[in-house]
């Protein structure tokens, strides 16, 4: 009796060349050594993901995918906008820096993937704009934020804290006044959007 064949999934596939990535970098991680890993012939990879290229932006994809999850704005609606700014701003700080101090191969990395995923950093880049307009929108809706441009504000205040969350700037990561730094910030830029009364 020969064993059940295992079913070959996106997720499998995916699962495979993190570890692969993680073993290799992404400089000598191949496409042949994830169908290795999983025990299958290199076209059966690329019946998933049709190029390299298209693994690789799924793989930075999903990356991406794990760090906003934590960060929806319903999963914190507590207090006024400018307090739900600032947790938003340090949740994503920590993940990111986290990721940094504690696996720093791992996160060079998807670093250096996500540099070469574009189209899926652009996508990123829009998801955390717009949590943060939501943020920003409720604090309008309440008063605390004069009437502004929401969209245009959520992406100025991502911009704003990129010290703080894009990777270009993680050697600043291990300064302990990193945190106290973000609120400084938090605190210019809750002044900027307050409503004048």
């Amino acid at each position: 009796m020969t064993p059940a064949a295992v079913v070959l999934t996106e997720e499998r596939i995916l699962d495979a060349a993190e570890d692969v990535l993680r073993r290799f970098g992404p400089g000598k991680a191949t496409v042949v050594d994830v169908a290795k890993a999983l025990g299958v012939s290199h076209g059966s990879v690329y019946r998933h993901f049709p190029t390299k290229v298209a693994l690789r932006d799924a793989v930075a994809r999903r990356w991406l995918e794990r760090l906003v999850a934590p960060l929806d704005p319903d999963r914190d609606t507590d207090g006024p906008a400018a307090e739900r700014l600032l947790r938003w701003l340090q949740r994503l700080a920590a993940i990111k820096q986290g990721m940094a101090l504690n696996d720093p191969e791992l996160f060079a990395t998807f670093s250096q993937l996500t540099t070469e995923a574009r189209e899926v950093v652009a996508a990123h880049v829009e998801h955390l704009a717009a949590q943060l307009t939501r943020i920003i929108a409720d604090g309008i809706s309440s008063g605390d934020f004069a009437a502004t441009d929401s969209a245009a504000a959520g992406l100025a205040v991502l911009h704003a804290t990129a010290r703080f969350h894009h990777p270009l700037h993680a050697p600043d990561w291990s300064d302990p006044a990193i945190g106290t730094e973000l609120v400084e910030v938090w605190r210019l830029l809750v002044q900027g959007l307050a409503a004048r009364n």
